[in-house]
């Protein structure tokens, strides 16, 4: 015997409810339960709402978003109820929902709760079959549903699902008065072409909506006859619909006539002073919702607007690199601020890649941030250097805040920047910061580190700052990451613990699919940046997922396209300049160095170089007058690599050894690295020198090609 049929055998319908598509289907016995006939229907989500008592659907409403929450069985009672609102039989559901792309199906069973036997001591249910309660639950669940809507498609889609107690329309349509006319915006319940004649009207003409806007008044029609008598032109245009009844309700929001309401009937409705007072309020609730809606979207499209005037186009076809950029407003008022971006062709054929962060998230932090931009663009557009466009723009700014806050109690806004330039053919950088966050390099082998630049103050504090530069070399195949301090501190973290958030992000994006452009790619991660920041919306709350925005939050990327792929792993590289005037970035070299070896499996190793990278750097310093470029290199494959350090100078005279004493405090230099590298050297050079190191994972010596790399020099005792 089939399922069907041993299921018929005890009375139990099944059903289905795909919130997808909005369309619930229910087998013969299940269409015999709701008072349907007896076979295989589907209906829109309105149709079988009209079905059920309106309180037990508000109820069966929550029952499922835990149900679907928790993964558990959804049990309800629902009653059915007739199209007077008379309740016919009390059904039990039990369903179970299936979730998809955040959608879901309810897959369940009907079954019909047998009425307690006259005498027996059964509890009834405390609900009853009121019509006032079932009009009640209706306006409650009809006027959170509007609440919610966010858009006029919202608000109409909406609107279209509603399902009256006792009364269920058959077609609906909203119209809207534009200056002379009157135009549909939304309808349901007809066919493709047949509301045609009704989608733009002149305000004069002889509808029933057009009168309505006109006087305000609402206009109930309860008989074909009625509409017949009191609009005959119009009747002529409806009549082969077939319907019974109609309520034109205006739209009135803070006592203006914005648009109608049309309700129509398959079946005679005597528009009692119940269900006028029904249709009323609903219309009350609908004129509020689309109001409300406007209004959202007109700020919508105000922030839209202003914040791509403010954006730049990215240059697309940059030769061997490739360029990504994101810009999330806060969730709080207009989705304007102070965070921007930009990208300067450069009159010697370099770019300039410009990102920064105006003090506030108001219209006027966006407004100084428009005029700031437009400054650092003329500047960079001169062809000054990245240390003099800062220097300019600062002054720009100061004499913006000076101008504004002179008589005025309004405080003077500062802006944080960071300027590069880049040249694309060698993949040189050359850095200007003004309080903003360091950039990162997203090496070859995924490892992210952070890239210390020499800086200032943020731009506007202090006219007369100085802001000197730092060259960095963006090799083939790696990434830089310059961003506002929204992507790195939302969510509680601060600098430190952002960019570890950020690291694993980085670090754990993976692009290896064959097919794939490298752009694709960039574009890739930095959708993946925004989302890992922003995390899921919260769970907590019903209805729409809410907002965890902070803080703006704006992201450039910077690809440098790879070599030809030759099979051999990937280098792991970082270049550090460390200039005379800045010993304290002695530090800074050491724990770039620590970072760069951060998987290397010997922490001695590890503790050799870094104390060897500081006296190397440290003797640059001391015995020259130049500044110290360090490089350092990790190659091979894991269990076999080698890190290799240099550091060049552009002084001549090549380092001796010498015997310092047990109290000397200097002179042991080239003893540590004869008793700590595994290979070390000097390599003179047209000006300078160039001193390096090499370390091995291995326990064994160096292989003669590594060891030949360098100059090893005879060095007098």
């Amino acid at each position: 015997m089939r399922t069907e049929d041993v299921l018929a055998a005890v009375a139990t319908g099944l059903w289905q409810w795909d919130n997808t598509t909005r369309v619930v289907a229910f087998d013969a016995e299940a269409a015999r339960l709701i008072g349907l006939p007896a076979a295989h229907v589907e209906l829109t989500e309105s149709e079988a709402r009209g079905r059920f008592h309106a309180v037990d659907w508000v109820e069966i409403q929550g029952i499922i978003s835990l149900a679907v929450a928790e993964g558990t069985l959804a049990e309800a009672r629902l009653r059915v109820v007739n199209e007077e609102g008379r309740v016919l039989r009390t059904l039990r559901s039990r369903t179970r929902p299936f979730t998809r792309d955040g959608e879901y199906v309810l897959v369940g069973t009907l079954e019909e709760v047998p009425q307690p036997l006259q005498g027996t001591s059964a509890v009834r249910t405390s609900v009853t079959g009121d019509w006032r309660r079932n009009r009640e639950a209706f306006l409650l669940d009809a006027g959170r549903a509007l609440a919610e809507a966010r858009s006029t498609a919202e608000v109409l889609r909406v609107a279209a699902g509603l399902s009256m107690p006792g009364f269920v329309p058959s077609g609906l349509a909203v119209f809207r008065a534009e200056a002379s006319r009157v135009k549909v915006i939304g309808h349901q319940g007809y066919g493709p072409g047949e509301a045609a004649p009704f989608l733009d009207l002149p305000l004069d003409a002889g509808y029933p909506a057009a009168e309505v806007i006109r006087t305000g008044r609402a206009i109930y029609l309860p008989s074909p006859e009625d509409y017949e008598r009191r609009f005959p032109q119009a009747w002529k245009q409806v009549a082969h619909f077939g319907r019974k009844a109609w309520a034109f309700l205006p739209l009135i929001n803070a006592g203006q006539t914005i648009g109608a309401w049309m309700a129509g009937f398959s079946v005679p409705v005597a528009f009692t002073p119940d269900e006028r007072s029904v249709l009323t309020t609903v219309a009350r609730m609908l004129a509020q919702a689309l109001s409300r809606a406007s209004v959202h979207e007109s700020e919508r499209e105000l922030t839209v607007g202003l914040q791509r005037s403010m954006m730049p186009t990215l240059q697309p076809d940059i030769p061997g690199m490739s360029v990504a950029a994101r810009y999330v407003p806060t969730g709080g008022g207009l989705d304007v601020g102070g965070d921007w971006y930009d990208m300067i062709p450069l009159p010697n054929g370099k770019i300039a890649l410009v990102i920064g962060d105006v003090q506030g998230h108001d219209v006027r932090a966006a407004g100084l941030m428009g005029q700031l931009r437009i400054a650092l663009r003329a500047y960079a557009s001169e062809g000054h250097h990245p240390d003099a466009v800062l220097s300019r723009a600062s002054r720009f700014l100061a004499g913006i805040n000076a101008s504004e806050t002179e008589g005025d109690d309004t405080e003077p806004r500062f802006a944080t920047c960071l300027y590069t330039e880049v040249d694309p053919a060698t993949g040189r950088l050359t850095t200007a910061r003004a309080g903003h966050p360091d950039p990162a390099i997203r090496l070859t082998d995924g490892t992210m580190l952070l890239r210390p630049t020499a800086g200032g103050l943020p731009l506007g504090i202090d006219p007369d700052t100085d802001y000197p530069t730092t060259r960095l070399v963006l090799e083939p195949g790696e990434t830089m990451l310059v961003c506002t301090d929204g992507l790195i501190e939302t969510g509680g973290h601060d600098l430190e613990t952002g960019w570890e958030r950020l690291r694993g992000i980085i670090e754990g994006h993976v692009c290896d699919e064959e097919g794939v452009r490298a752009t694709e790619c960039l574009e890739a991660l930095a959708d993946a940046l925004v989302q890992g920041v922003h995390g899921p919306s919260s769970h907590y709350t019903t209805g729409p997922l809410a907002d965890r925005r902070e803080d703006d939050i704006a992201v450039l990327l910077l690809a440098r396209e790879s070599a030809a792929r030759t099979g051999a792993p990937a280098a792991r590289r970082t270049v550090l300049t460390i200039a005379q005037a800045e010993p304290e970035r002695i530090a800074e070299a050491r724990r770039q160095l620590r970072l760069l070896l951060h998987d290397w499996p010997d922490p001695d190793q590890v503790d050799s170089a870094v104390l060897m990278v500081s006296e190397m750097v440290t003797n640059v310093l001391v015995h020259t007058d130049g500044d110290a470029l360090l490089s350092a290199q990790i190659s091979g494959e894991h269990g076999a690599r080698c890190v290799r350090v240099d550091v060049a100078d552009g002084s001549d005279e090549l380092p001796h050894r010498r015997h310092p004493g047990e109290m000397a405090s200097s002179g042991r230099g080239l003893v540590l690295m004869e008793l700590l590298a595994g290979a070390w050297g000097v390599d003179p050079r047209g000006e300078g020198k160039n001193i390096w190191f090499e370390l091995y994972e291995t326990d064994g010596a160096a292989p003669p090609a590594q060891a030949s790399a360098g100059i090893t020099p005879s060095l007098p005792d």
